[in-house]
């Protein structure tokens, strides 16, 4: 496909006629099943960018953080905003700079020189930012396998754990605060449809009331997604399944890479083999599980995150003053058009 001829069309037009993108862009490549390589008929297609900061971003009164563009799946950064995100080793920022050559359809001199300074943002934090999205993508295997399969009883269980791991950041949030507690457990259950189900025994005193909201809204989105009742669509569920279980172990290469060699590498064209055969379905049974030989595959790369985090080289977090010196260089081009 002509990625470039593409991102001419009038679809696109806002690439050169909003005010923060044009020529500010310093990089436009391509994102997602497409970046990666893994892309199929079906694929959708994303661009992902960056672009220059304006003046009146960094000494006036207007902000700038990203421009979305829903009906073409485009997402570009202002550089600030990208910086932070850098410095956290997020992965779906960090893809944006281990492209290809030919996967960036907008390269400027400034996107250049973000892309050689790319080590300056790679630190440890990439275990946890990377290990906390393939985990988030093996939950969604479980949950769904667990819907399917497993019955009544267990799938209470499965659901208090889900509940668990979701309050996970708003017990960091209160940890040592004195205006409650709540407590999740497995009964015999009152519901005559069930055999066991959750209770909570919750008291608060003077609890921000939006807080209270958010606690019980997390919990209810877990157990609505779990008692979603209607028809299946087996084929479409499974491709999605599939779908996750591929990004679960594209993220744990990726976390190795950056680990062992302080390289992004986004196209993963030497792993498409395995990569693809899970994508479509080889490790798939025919209940709706996954085989063996996929757990064998996840377990060795679980073993292989863990050995890459004990010998990296790299520093726990990000050098500070080079990273501002960067930024400061970036900036200033903004509002003087000097690189110095």
């Amino acid at each position: 496909m002509d990625f470039k001829a593409l991102m001419n069309t009038t679809e696109y037009a806002f690439l050169r006629t909003n005010e923060h993108l044009g020529d500010r862009i310093m990089l436009l490549g391509l994102g997602g099943s497409y970046a990666y390589g893994t892309n199929n008929e079906g694929s959708d297609i994303d661009f992902r960018g960056v672009t220059l900061m304006m003046p009146s971003d960094l000494l006036g009164l207007t902000e700038f953080e990203q421009y979305e563009d829903d009906k073409t799946d485009t997402v570009i950064y202002g550089f600030n905003k990208l910086v932070k995100l850098l410095l956290e080793c997020n992965p779906n920022t960090c893809e944006m700079l281990g492209l290809d050559e030919d996967q960036y359809l907008i390269k400027s001199d400034l996107g250049q020189k973000l892309i050689d300074n790319s080590r300056l943002f790679l630190s440890k934090r990439a275990i946890k930012s990377f290990g906390g999205y393939a985990d988030a993508q093996l939950r969604r295997l479980q949950n769904a396998i667990a819907r399917d399969s497993l019955p009544q009883s267990d799938r209470e269980k499965h659901i208090l754990k889900s509940v668990m791991h979701a309050l996970d950041d708003f017990n960091r949030r209160y940890a040592g605060k004195e205006s409650g507690s709540i407590r999740l457990y497995i009964d015999e259950a009152e519901n005559p449809e069930l055999d066991t189900e959750i209770f909570v025994d919750a008291e608060y005193k003077h609890f921000p009331l939006r807080d209270y909201t958010d606690l019980w809204g997390t919990m209810r989105t877990v157990v609505r997604d779990y008692d979603k009742l209607g028809k299946r669509n087996r084929k479409k569920d499974d491709n999605h399944l599939n779908k996750h279980a591929m990004h679960l172990i594209r993220l744990f290469m990726m976390a190795i890479d950056i680990l062992e060699k302080g390289e992004i590498c986004t196209h993963r064209k030497d792993d498409l083999p395995v990569l693809l055969a899970i994508r479509r379905g080889d490790y798939m049974l025919s209940d709706g599980t996954f085989s063996p030989e996929f757990y064998e595959i996840l377990e060795e790369y679980e073993r292989r995150l863990d050995e890459a985090a004990r010998k990296t080289v790299l520093p726990d977090n990000p050098d500070a003053e080079k990273v501002e010196a960067f930024v400061e260089c970036i900036n200033r081009y903004a509002i003087t058009g000097e690189l110095k």
